[in-house]
C-alpha cells in the first residue's frame, strides 16, 4: 500500500475480514527498529483495537548474505525484539546469498535470544535460494527448529522450475508460513488478481489442504514494486476465497 499509512492498512485488513496484517519492516511504512517504546506501544495498540494480530515482521535482513556476520546478527536481534515488542511471532529473512553454512552460523547466533523472546526467524524462498529444497538444506544445517522456519512464497519456487509437490515435501518439516499471489507467467511477475495468472494455485492449495496446513496464509500484494496494479482492497476477496478453500 505505497504512500499509506499504518491506519489505513489496518482499516482495509478489518474491513475485509482479514485475521491480521503482515507489516513491511521500512521507513516508508512507520514499523522498524528503530522505533522507540511509545512508537512501538502505539502500533501494537491500533493493531489490537481492531481485533487484528500481527502475522509476521517482513524484515530484508540476508542472512547468508556475503561479509561479516556481526552486522547481520546485530540486525537480526533487533527485528526479533521489535517483533517481541509487537507481538509479531516471526520476522521473515531473505537468503541473499548461496551459501547455508553462513546462514546456518547466522540462525544459530541468533537462536538463544530468538528462544528467549519467544520469536522465530522465518526463511523466504526467495533470490539465491528460491526453492523449498534450498532453504530446507538451509533450515537443516542451523538445526535450531524451536527457533526456525520457512515462508513458502508460492511464486519463487514453482517460476525457478520446481513442482509444488516438491516444495512441499521439502518444507514440510519447517513450514510455518504461506504467501499467495498470482502472476503474469513464470517469466513476467507481474501481480495479477487470484485465479487469473499462471501460478499453480489450485495444485498448492490442495496440496496444503492435504497436508493438514494451519499456519498463517499471507497475500503478498507488491504494488510498491509494480506501481500499476489494481489496490489491494480489489484483490483481498479473490485470496480471501481461496484461504477458505483450501485451508479452512
Amino acid at each position: 500500500m505505497p504512500g499509506e499509512g499504518l491506519d489505513r492498512a489496518v482499516e482495509i485488513a478489518a474491513g475485509h475480514g482479514c485475521q491480521g496484517l503482515e507489516l513491511r519492516l521500512h521507513p516508508d511504512t512507520g514499523v522498524h527498529a528503530s522505533l522507540d517504546a511509545a512508537g512501538r506501544r502505539s502500533v501494537r495498540e491500533r493493531i489490537e483495537r481492531a481485533g487484528l494480530e500481527i502475522s509476521a515482521l517482513a524484515g530484508y535482513v540476508g542472512i547468508c548474505e556475503p561479509g561479516p556476520d556481526e552486522p547481520i546478527i546485530e540486525a537480526l536481534l533487533a527485528d526479533l525484539r521489535l517483533a517481541a515488542d509487537l507481538g509479531a511471532p516471526g520476522v521473515r529473512v531473505f537468503p541473499r546469498g548461496g551459501d547455508p553454512a553462513v546462514g546456518a552460523r547466522r540462525l544459530k547466533a541468533v537462536s538463544g535470544t530468538a528462544g528467549d523472546l519467544g520469536r522465530r526467524v522465518l526463511v523466504e524462498t526467495h533470490d539465491s535460494m528460491a526453492t523449498g529444497e534450498a532453504v530446507a538444506a538451509l533450515l537443516a544445517e542451523a538445526g535450531c527448529p524451536e527457533t526456525t522456519g520457512a515462508i513458502w512464497d508460492l511464486l519463487h519456487p514453482w517460476r525457478h522450475g520446481e513442482p509444488p509437490a516438491r516444495t512441499l515435501a521439502a518444507l514440510r518439516p519447517y513450514l510455518d508460513y504461506v504467501q499467495v499471489k498470482d502472476a503474469v507467467s513464470a517469466q513476467d511477475t507481474t501481480p495479477v488478481p487470484m485465479g487469473t495468472g499462471s501460478v499453480p494455485l489450485e495444485e498448492s492449495g490442495d496440496l496444503l489442504r492435504a497436508a493438514g496446513f494451519s499456519g498463517w496464509v499471507s497475500l503478498e500484494w507488491e504494488r510498491t514494486w509494480y506501481p500499476q496494479v489494481a489496490p489491494v482492497e480489489d484483490i483481498l476477496p479473490g485470496a480471501a476465497a481461496w484461504v477458505r478453500r483450501f485451508t479452512s
